[in-house]
């Protein structure tokens, strides 16, 4: 049986590694403290473009450097700072080790999930992954769940879950690809329609996924 997990804030802590990068980003500059939760505020928890983000980073801060360029920065200093909790990746091993085929599905630039994938150790404890800006396609586009079920030797039409904490890109997008979903709430409602299940954290999905193998 195959299971897509989707990478930030379900496999990872992005908003955490976000937050380190945000403190060591106005330390660096001399912004003061006040400056993180502004940088935390206007990222949105991912939500925002980062394009458009680094580009309203350097007007309020008057920074020199193009926003193309803090981006790139940006790119190479998140992977270091994403932690993957040893907890999560030993239920991966585990529904591995029950019989379970399991794949990584993300939204975003190749450099920095590839980083977050690697740097993390989720490498090791995956069949294989895709990521949208490798691929040419974003969830919730079905074709994305494709790739990344091909990635592991698998086949969307054998049937599967998918795993994630974004009600379109995750539910939406897996269950338009003919997958079964697991919602992680991260506290927040409503739910989204059609979801399977809705868990509060990734290592619950795991143990429900290892009870319905």
């Amino acid at each position: 049986m195959l299971a897509l997990f989707d990478l930030d804030n379900t496999l990872i802590d992005r908003l955490g590694a976000f937050e380190r990068w945000a403190a060591e980003f106005a330390a660096e500059r001399g912004l003061g403290q006040e400056a993180v939760p502004w940088l935390v505020a206007a990222d949105a928890d991912g939500s925002v473009p980062m394009g458009t983000f680094f580009a309203l980073v350097r007007e309020r801060f008057g920074l020199a450097e193009p926003a193309e360029e803090l981006w790139r920065a940006f790119r190479e200093r998140l992977p270091h700072l994403v932690r993957c909790p040893a907890e999560v990746l030993e239920g991966l091993d585990r529904l591995r080790a029950a019989g379970w085929t399991v794949g990584i599905v993300t939204n975003g630039m190749a450099d920095n999930q590839a980083g977050k994938i690697r740097r993390s150790g989720l490498a090791a404890r995956v069949d294989g992954w895709a990521i949208s800006e490798a691929e040419g396609v974003r969830k919730p586009d079905i074709r994305l769940f494709e790739i990344g079920a091909a990635r592991c030797g698998r086949s969307l039409r054998d049937g599967g879950w998918m795993v994630g904490d974004d009600p379109v890109a995750d539910v939406g997008g897996g269950l338009g690809a003919g997958l079964r979903t697991i919602w992680i709430d991260r506290g927040r409602a409503p739910e989204p329609a059609g979801a399977d299940h809705v868990v509060s954290d990734v290592l619950t999905a795991m143990e429900l996924l290892n009870r319905l193998r």
